[in-house]
């Protein structure tokens, strides 16, 4: 599964890296209405909150059904700008049923991918679109029946919300961290010229691949949802981010240019593994007596006879199991004469999760 973006024949000084100050702004309201996503956000994300007027908190809360669950696209410009007013009177030239349409695109639709009519002119994604801000609470519903009603005058609370987040903490954020954006955009941007696509996306996250084939070629965006876009005539924009991980957004709705955003560079966030990797470890574990051998492989390495004596199995039906194991990755092996011992590697499965590590070591 992945997001593919056709960029067959689109030439590569047409692919852009670029911080955008708007998009970084939606990650901050997204760490705000979802802590629990960025804990090494945890100091901000507190002081935030409670620096901020209940006023505003409200009207946040109001209408934080575009940047908590998905990301409206409209907050990932395709055409950067340097401040944040210039992106705002961006938006304010979209016309009403394609601002509208992006902002109540409320949940990952399946239909995503294939474009789902402005709910301004279509009964049906009207109604949709009622329904999943019922579910999200009254004041949603009441938001967006205001925004389906009365779009212009939306439109205009909206962007004075935006700015009212920039006057009361954004704009001191937005300082702080622009130059560590820019900075990672001219390393990419860099990296592009002197190297190639392949390795300034492999760069910008182990998450971003390069394909080039007899078809064509493409960028892939290695998530677990299934898209393709194309930015054939156009281009595509990458968007770092200090606020966003460990998320990694990628629009790819009809008639938007693509754009993806990526976690800036730092140095204590390790590379993301891809999505099959993870399947397959989870796979691997979920069987009972998988997760009964990592019991004793947890606490120390042991040989396939040993385990085979301990469950009452035989030794093949051990090498079965620690094959899967192995090829997923949770194992380490060493020889001790005529012995193969085999034993948990902690590191990775403690990134798999902290539950699992601790039930096989209770």
């Amino acid at each position: 599964m992945s997001v593919t973006i056709d960029i067959t024949g689109l030439p590569h000084e047409r692919i852009t890296f670029c911080p955008s100050p708007l998009a970084e702004l939606g990650n901050a309201l997204h760490a705000l209405a979802e802590p629990a996503h960025h804990a090494r956000l945890h100091a901000w994300t507190t002081a935030t909150s409670a620096g901020m007027k209940p006023e505003l908190a409200d009207r946040l809360h109001e209408a934080d059904f575009m940047w908590r669950s998905t990301r409206s696209d409209f907050l990932l410009p395709a055409r950067p700008r340097e401040t944040l007013t210039e992106e705002l009177d961006d938006l304010d030239r979209l016309d009403d049923e394609r601002f509208v349409g992006a902002a109540l695109e409320i949940s990952c639709s399946s239909r995503y991918a294939d474009g789902i009519p402005s709910p301004l002119v279509d009964e049906q994604s009207r109604r949709r679109a009622l329904d999943l801000a019922a579910a999200r609470g009254p004041r949603q519903a009441a938001f967006v029946e205001r925004m389906l009603a009365e779009p212009a005058a939306t439109r205009a609370w909206i962007r004075r919300l935006l700015e009212d987040c920039d006057d009361a903490f954004f704009a001191d954020t937005w300082r702080r961290v622009r130059v560590q954006l820019a900075a990672d955009a001219r390393h990419k941007t860099e990296l592009l010229r002197r190297k190639g696509l392949a390795e300034a996306l492999t760069a910008a996250s182990p998450a971003l691949s390069f394909e080039e084939g007899p078809h064509g070629s493409r960028i892939v965006v290695d998530k677990l949802v299934h898209s393709r876009t194309e930015a054939q005539g156009s281009a595509v924009t990458l968007v770092p981010t200090a606020f966003g991980w460990p998320h990694l957004f990628a629009t790819s709705a009809p008639g938007w240019q693509p754009v993806i955003q990526y976690p800036a560079a730092t140095r204590d966030v390790g590379g993301a593994e891809p999505v099959e990797t993870v399947k397959l470890r989870l796979e691997a574990i979920a069987h009972p007596m998988r997760m009964r051998l990592c019991r004793n492989l947890a606490r120390g390495p042991y040989s396939t006879s040993e385990l085979a004596d301990a469950y009452g199995i035989t030794a093949p039906e051990v090498s079965r199991h620690l094959s899967v194991l192995k090829k997923a990755g949770l194992l380490t092996t060493q020889r001790r004469g005529r012995y193969v011992l085999h034993q948990l590697d902690f590191s990775v499965v403690a990134r798999l999760g902290s539950d699992f590590l601790e039930s096989v070591l209770r």
